[in-house]
């Protein structure tokens, strides 16, 4: 029970994630049709990527502008094995080459490529989105926090990095989709994912893997590696003259943080029936930064209300204001940042804290007025005295 105590982070914490978890499992699925539970999920989805910020930023003090690559890679590897078994030759015996994606016949393609072919098999897929992804981030890692580069000058690699990437999926439409990405995906393993009831029963795998990612988060940032993490950050050279290799360390939680991501994009890809690279470029992910800003970068639970805030308030705005929508939006990134520096999280710590101990605070006991001594025992008492 201490060890499960000293996970979750204490009572408050421990009532903090019950709350969410009734929020997500059960208000939700309870007053929201399936259209837009069915948004909460792909908003949970980009909840993934602000989780892995937190540990990444907050407290790795790693500020990674390039978290839509992860997310676009880890949806794009779904993406491949879904759209293969959308391509059967049954369903595109139309197609001038028949047994390939739709975007490949139309590119004049009559083959398909070796890159597609081991996405064939679901075992292997589920290997890849967390595999690639990570690969990718260990070989950026290595790269640059082996050599020391850090601070403003790895955000600026990253941004590059999610630039390249969406040029490079843009430019190769024959294998990719090109800018319209990969489209129409229909079933998973034989089973219907446009259902009401597929995407209800998606909406908590989506969760569970979220709650997953969530106590991986607790249980690094409970460990001294989660201390280390805050130290690197605060004194990066005392900790190195110390003796700990803190480019490995950087690398590790960098790669935690993209295979949260890319859970998030494959999940994505499932819940939304699609892929493109509009989700991998420079300006997603920043937003994905956003996220975790709002909801406050040193709370994993807070990203999680940060992406909800920002995706629900993106959605109102767009529906019920289309031509301010933006204004909108930047309008209420400015005010957090300007009233609440430290995003929800930091709301939470300095009024909802406070609230939240007055109610699990004991009763205090109630003081008894002594009862009074008779006269003569007292006199019996001061004879017995010395």
């Amino acid at each position: 029970m201490k060890a499960l105590d000293k996970l979750l982070g204490g009572q408050q914490n421990l009532i903090g994630i019950a709350l969410l978890a009734l929020l997500i499992l059960v208000v939700f699925p309870l007053t929201l049709d399936a259209f837009r539970l069915n948004m909460v999920g792909k908003y949970l989805t980009y909840a993934f990527v602000a989780v892995g910020l937190v540990l990444c930023w907050g407290y790795g003090g790693i500020l990674s502008l390039g978290q839509g690559v992860f997310f676009g890679v880890g949806g794009y590897c779904m993406a491949m094995f879904l759209k293969l078994e959308a391509s059967d030759p049954i369903s595109t015996k139309i197609q001038s080459t028949p047994g390939i994606p739709d975007f490949m016949d139309w590119n004049q393609i009559t083959e398909l490529p070796w890159l597609w072919q081991p996405f064939h098999s679901f075992t292997f897929t589920l290997f890849a989105v967390i595999a690639v992804p990570v690969l990718l981030a260990f070989i950026i890692g290595m790269a640059l926090f082996k050599r020391r580069v850090g601070d403003v000058y790895f955000s600026i690699v990253t941004q590059a990095i999610a630039l390249i990437l969406t040029v490079l999926i843009v430019g190769q439409q024959g294998l990719t989709g090109g800018v319209n990405g990969i489209t129409d995906l229909k079933t998973l393993l034989g089973w219907d994912l446009r259902g009401d009831g597929a995407k209800m029963i998606l909406y908590f795998i989506n969760a569970g893997l979220l709650f997953g990612c969530i106590f991986i988060g607790r249980f690094i940032l409970a460990s001294k590696l989660g201390r280390l993490l805050m130290a690197m950050r605060d004194k990066e050279e005392r900790v190195r003259f110390s003796g700990y290799d803190v480019a490995s360390f950087k690398i590790f939680v960098f790669c935690v943080a993209a295979a949260f991501s890319a859970i998030g994009g494959a999940m994505f890809a499932l819940q939304v029936g699609f892929m493109s690279p509009s989700f991998v470029g420079i300006v997603p992910s920043i937003e994905m930064v956003i996220f975790a800003a709002v909801g406050g970068r040193m709370s994993l639970l807070g990203a999680v209300y940060g992406a909800l805030l920002v995706n629900y308030g993106k959605t109102y705005f767009s529906e019920s204001f289309p031509e301010l929508w933006l204004y909108l939006m930047g309008g209420l990134f400015i005010a957090v940042v300007m009233y609440f520096p430290n995003g929800l999280a930091g709301l939470w710590d300095s009024h909802g804290r406070q609230a939240l101990a007055r109610l699990l605070r004991r009763t205090p006991v109630v003081n008894v007025e002594p009862a009074k001594i008779k006269p003569k025992a007292e006199a019996k008492i001061l004879e017995t005295q010395p």
